[in-house]
């Protein structure tokens, strides 16, 4: 084996081994204890985060902050890797924004002249935009930790001009039109609730509260089979939602991170909506409803109807 390739696969043994003494790696690549330490003398070299430990049971280990293998992309490869990095760019906020602009920044001037040249001619030619918000959102990284983690955080939560703490569990975050949201364990509900994460006014963890449940098989897809306990959906009065939609109105739905819920599609693009929802949303509908104008038609509940006249009552209102 030679002696590059030798330095490529120690890389990848090291990084992938939580701890490790020279005789091991030497017995694993049949060379010297000798040889081996100077190996490792040059990854440190390299960049390599390596730490010693002496005594009986010392040994070395790989920092938290690990350098990974060289991996080899095809061109194609490159460029779409590079472009996945670059649509984040319109995120004010990620959970990893600096760290997403440094790799960005790495790979980019590690490529070969031709193909950066290829993708500054595509830089200005493909994009995927999201709406720009005033809205911050500050713990986005503690929100991931604690939902990779399965740690309980306690956050200062403002809603519908009420501000709260709450103990919550993460299961994860998500983007949608701007804006992110947690979806959550809530120990004070007893179920999964999503919360908007520019209303979280804090967020931190403190011993004194509830242990953490295994939520491991909770996740973003499936959140929906794990929402309010029975006696909470009996308390919030579910009505039956129905409304029909036109091409127009089935496509405006489709970009609703609710919708996969409630919405069915024709075979001619047209659909309707259709599920239980809680009483308290009807004004979120009704409201909805309307931006769709002759593309959407309620015909259930009778008191989405209401309170549809009632908005548009008082929209005209404004106009007289």
């Amino acid at each position: 084996m030679s002696k590059s390739k030798r330095l490529l696969d120690l890389m990848m043994t090291v990084n992938r081994k939580r701890k490790f003494t020279v005789r091991e790696l030497a017995d694993e690549f049949q060379v010297s204890s000798r040889t081996i330490l100077r190996d490792l003398q040059e990854l440190g070299e390299l960049g390599v985060p390596l730490y010693s430990e002496v005594g009986p049971h010392g040994g070395y280990q790989v920092l938290s902050e690990r350098i990974l293998p060289p991996i080899a992309f095809t061109e194609e490869e490159a460029v779409a890797i590079f472009f996945a990095s670059h649509a984040l760019r319109h995120y004010k906020y990620l959970p990893f924004k600096e760290e997403s602009l440094s790799a960005l920044h790495k790979f980019y001037n590690y490529m070969s002249g031709d193909v950066r040249d290829r993708i500054d001619e595509m830089k200005n030619r493909i994009d995927f935009l999201t709406p720009a918000r005033q809205a911050e959102f500050p713990y986005l990284s503690q929100l991931l930790e604690a939902a990779t983690g399965q740690k309980v955080l306690l956050i200062d939560y403002q809603s519908k001009g009420r501000r709260q703490q709450r103990w919550i569990q993460p299961v994860g975050i998500y983007a949608s039109n701007g804006l992110w949201y947690c979806p959550a364990y809530c120990f004070l509900r007893g179920g999964i609730r999503t919360f908007r994460c520019d209303r979280i006014q804090s967020a931190g963890y403190d011993e004194a509260g509830p242990a953490a449940l295994d939520l491991r098989h909770i996740h973003l897809d499936n959140t929906e089979h794990y929402g309010s306990p029975p006696q909470e959906q009996a308390e919030q009065s579910l009505i039956r939602l129905y409304v029909e939609l036109g091409n127009e109105g089935v496509q405006a739905c489709e970009g609703e991170v609710w919708s996969p819920q409630l919405l069915h599609i024709r075979a001619d693009g047209t659909g309707w909506l259709e599920g239980e929802i809680p009483g308290s949303d009807l004004g979120f509908f009704a409201r909805f409803v309307i931006g769709l104008c002759s593309e959407a038609t309620v015909q259930e509940p009778p008191e989405l109807v209401a309170e549809v006249k009632r908005t548009l009552t008082e929209m005209l209102e404004k106009y007289k």
